[in-house]
């Protein structure tokens, strides 16, 4: 039996011009409104005109071929743009894959992402083909120590509020039994254990335009609340992302750093995973334990 590893991430248009087609598969076919259309093209457009994600992700699956060796191909696919994953499935089983350990590069589970991830990557297997999913890595110590380096090297302020985020859902999802909110909880929980602290905030960001109520704490409005009780700076620590995109150049970047400079505080973030050594260490981990 010949094993290949997929990398399944959400997905970004390459360039502006292919938003329409991009929101429209994010939204399950729908068309997205023009104004949608507009707002993401200027959320966009503020952070260079195209997110880093897609080549991001292509890095660490790099990374991650350079530490498993030639033996076991890796993939790297998006659910919602290209490289899609059924593209990436067939470059493994044309490749002579006939079992596929699945990784989200996503740390906590959610229906809405990680469950459809493998939705889609079941879709497109063909007969005889194995896959083996890995569901939630939220508390694995490797995530937990990629997550206190980037941390540490940001540094400390001792009047400094330290706050992790992840992105929000909608709240109904909690109530179908979706363990996100919780994983994200124990993921922050690990960290803070890692570093010493005993405080910290917790908070979600970058909540759908739709009619629905999303999780919170959102990350603007917990800025609004502890500076009106007098804290004066902030760091941001995304743990629900592993690199650079929208949500993290955008909505936290430019649109949080907007609110603390209304508020009269300071906010930082620390660096996204990316091409951390020791998150890459941690996507090899995962493989090897299902060999």
């Amino acid at each position: 039996m010949t094993t290949g590893v997929l990398l399944m991430a959400h997905g970004t248009p390459s360039s502006l011009d292919e938003m329409p087609d991009y929101l429209t598969l994010v939204r399950g076919g729908r068309p997205p409104s023009p104004e949608l259309v507009a707002e993401m093209r200027h959320n966009y457009e503020a952070i260079g005109g195209r997110s880093p994600l897609t080549d991001l992700t292509r890095a660490q699956g790099a990374a991650l071929q350079a530490r498993l060796g030639p033996s076991i191909p890796v993939a790297v696919g998006m659910r919602n743009w290209a490289p899609f994953l059924t593209d990436a499935v067939d470059r493994l089983v044309t490749g002579g894959v006939t079992r596929i350990i699945a990784i989200p590069l996503a740390p906590q589970f959610s229906t809405l992402s990680v469950a459809k991830y493998y939705a889609a990557t079941a879709a497109a297997l063909p007969a005889g083909v194995e896959l083996l999913r890995i569901a939630s890595y939220h508390q694995h110590p490797l995530l937990l120590e990629a997550f206190t380096e980037r941390v540490r090297e940001a540094g400390l302020v001792d009047d400094e509020e330290v706050v992790f985020t992840a992105h929000s859902l909608p709240a109904h999802v909690a109530a179908t039994g979706d363990r996100y909110a919780h994983e994200v909880a124990r993921t922050a929980r690990g960290i803070a254990e890692r570093l010493g602290l005993t405080r910290y905030k917790r908070a979600f960001q970058s909540a759908g335009r739709t009619a629905d109520r999303w999780m919170g704490l959102d990350l603007g409005d917990l800025l609004r609340h502890r500076a009106a009780r007098g804290a004066r700076r902030f760091l941001v620590v995304p743990v629900g992302f592993v690199c650079d995109h929208t949500e993290i150049l955008f909505d936290i970047d430019i649109q949080a750093a907007g609110v603390a400079r209304e508020l009269g505080v300071e906010l930082r973030r620390s660096a996204s995973l990316n091409d951390s050594p020791v998150f890459v260490r941690l996507l090899e981990s995962l493989v090897l334990d299902r060999l």
